[in-house]
């Protein structure tokens, strides 16, 4: 292939192509996103031919990706971004607050948080539709991701809105089972005695806090997951002492919290949404209630301490 043809590729063919990139076969590229495997096949087949280039190596294992395939990736994840948020901005027209709004959350403030708050936002607009997307990476809302993102770290994007919500306070907690079998840690160095729950892979933040908590090293820890919801299920289920955000334990009699002067983190917690949907009557109205409903959360923890 080296002539690019007359025809404009379809914004469909960029999203079966990206399927079948994140995926690496046509089958699992068709569950992901609802198509038969001979209309996926169809669209990947027409953006080649479009744009004149090998995107895929067929073989028994599956497609691999050409470098020219990589190359082009993060493009076609903007054409399929802006294409989504297309169609979710046409679904809002008519009056009132109406349409998708597509939020982006860490896993536990998404799981254990939101749903809430979004619960009594529908009651006030039951047409108004929520996409949530539960990722611990930083959404780009320039690039139209998401509209709408609870961030645990300020936005530096001067083309944002952004409000701060407050400082979600985490702490080490266990489940009562686990303590009256063990006891509670009376000093940081008791730690190295107890079972630890804590992060399989590094990252700059975690490794920050090893450092100043070394006990968490992660040769060291007796259950390792990359998942906070992971770790939030084994201290409920009584398996060993993590790091839980203070507001979410004091909802459960049942999670204590140890070391809690020796102990204490806390993530700065902002929303923030694109300039240009300042204007949008349905992204007002989520951006509105997750400041809202964040901050009674942190409030309400807050309130608890004393």
């Amino acid at each position: 292939m080296n002539t690019i043809a007359d025809t404009e590729p379809n914004w469909e063919w960029y999203r079966s192509f990206l399927a079948v990139l994140e995926t690496g076969s046509l089958s699992a590229a068709a569950r992901a996103i609802g198509l038969t495997q001979p209309t996926l096949g169809r669209h990947v087949a027409n953006l080649e031919a479009a744009l004149a280039l090998t995107l895929f190596t067929r073989s028994h294992d599956g497609f691999a990706p050409t470098e020219a395939a990589l190359e082009l990736k993060p493009y076609a994840a903007d054409v399929a971004a802006t294409a989504a948020a297309l169609r979710r901005v046409a679904s809002s027209h008519g009056t009132g607050v109406r349409g998708a709004v597509r939020v982006s959350a860490s896993e536990v403030v998404g799981v254990e948080v939101l749903p809430p708050i979004l619960a009594a936002l529908r009651e006030r607009h039951p047409l108004l539709v929520v996409e949530l997307v539960l990722s611990n990476q930083v959404d780009d809302l320039l690039r139209r991701e998401a509209d709408i993102a609870v961030r645990m770290l300020a936005p530096r994007q001067d083309a944002l809105v952004a409000k701060r919500v407050g400082a979600i306070e985490l702490g080490l907690h266990a489940h009562e089972r686990y303590l009256a079998a063990h006891g509670k840690p009376r000093s940081l160095a008791a730690l190295a005695g107890h079972a630890l729950i804590g992060y399989d892979n590094e990252n700059a933040f975690i490794r920050k806090w090893q450092e100043r908590y070394p006990a968490f090293a992660r040769n060291a820890l007796a259950f390792r997951a990359d998942s906070d919801l992971a770790q939030l299920a084994a201290i409920r289920a009584g398996l060993g002492i993590g790091v839980c955000q203070a507001a979410l334990a004091a909802r459960e009699p049942a999670l204590v919290r140890v070391l809690r002067p020796q102990f204490a983190l806390t993530l700065e917690t902002w929303v923030a949404m694109h300039e240009d949907l300042r204007d949008s009557p349905r992204c007002a109205a989520v951006f509105a209630a997750l400041a809202q409903g964040l901050g009674d959360y942190i409030r309400g923890e807050q309130a608890r301490r004393g």
